[in-house]
């Protein structure tokens, strides 16, 4: 999996700049409840992003799109300038509150559950494709 996102990766840093920032996990976690699990990652998160940063949650219960949608959404978040689109994966409970409250949108990949290393890969592809739709390219095929 870790060779499939360098591939995605690499691919769009010809259409976009793009960084992939890896929060520390957290330590003692089985001392923790899992609402404080997901308060301490929620610190960590909300100290990494600007009132200027438009955040979407990755979240099973976010909209569902098709690919071409993606990719129509991310045109037009590029064409109403906003500053930074940060996609955010939840740890394995989820968000707490306070991040629900500072997202502008939550989307869905699958209403299935999936590893962090299979979310990375698959919504690398998924922004890649959008990519190649925005600019026509020969890629996704329907």
């Amino acid at each position: 999996m870790k060779d499939g996102i360098e591939k995605y990766v690499k691919r769009l840093k010809h259409y976009t700049r793009l960084e992939m920032i890896d929060l520390p996990e957290l330590k003692n976690t089985k001392a923790l409840t899992p609402e404080q699990q997901k308060t301490k990652e929620a610190e960590i998160i909300l100290k990494k992003i600007v009132p200027a940063d438009h955040v979407i949650l990755l979240d099973e219960n976010g909209m569902e799109l098709t690919s071409k949608k993606f990719a129509a959404y991310l045109e037009k978040k590029n064409i109403s300038a906003t500053a930074s689109l940060i996609f955010i994966v939840g740890g394995p409970y989820g968000f707490d509150e306070t991040v629900y409250q500072r997202a502008n949108d939550k989307i869905s990949l699958s209403r299935m559950t999936f590893s962090h290393q299979m979310v990375r890969l698959f919504f690398t592809e998924q922004l890649y494709r959008a990519f190649t739709i925005i600019k026509g390219e020969p890629y996704h095929h329907e």
